[in-house]
């Protein structure tokens, strides 16, 4: 019987490399805190991996109605950006706030961290199987 690495690993996978990209966008956004005119970017991380896992599992396709209808160009793990709304924007139209972006960026790599950790279980759990422990 076949293992099938798609079901071994779930969504932990897709949630790795999405934990990723948003470490990537909250840290750009800390960076860019004295900025001039910088405006502070997330992802909506639920909803991405509500998409990665519905590819994933093939339920849900988009159809057109019309031959002329314009493809969708929106990948699961290419996450679209979203502007964050801030709490208290400054005169120079800089929108980060540094605060909640390292309150963010800390539960992002917590939840990273804890999805790093189902992964290892199962590739654990993977390698006794094989070895037949």
């Amino acid at each position: 019987m076949p293992i099938s690495f798609e079901r071994a690993f779930s969504i932990h996978d897709d949630a790795l490399l999405l934990r990723g990209q948003r470490t990537s966008i909250l840290a750009s956004n800390i960076a860019n805190a004295d900025t001039p005119n910088y405006k502070a970017r997330d992802i909506d991380f639920g909803a991405m991996l509500r998409n990665a896992s519905q590819q994933q599992v093939g339920r849900v396709a988009m159809a057109s109605t019309h031959r002329d209808h314009i493809a969708p160009q929106t990948n699961a793990l290419q996450p679209a950006l979203m502007y964050r709304n801030p709490l208290h924007p400054s005169l120079d139209g800089n929108t980060v706030d540094s605060h909640v972006e390292q309150a963010k960026f800390s539960e992002n790599a917590l939840m990273f961290q804890t999805s790093f950790s189902f992964l290892n279980s199962k590739v654990t759990g993977l390698m006794k199987a094989l070895k037949g422990e």
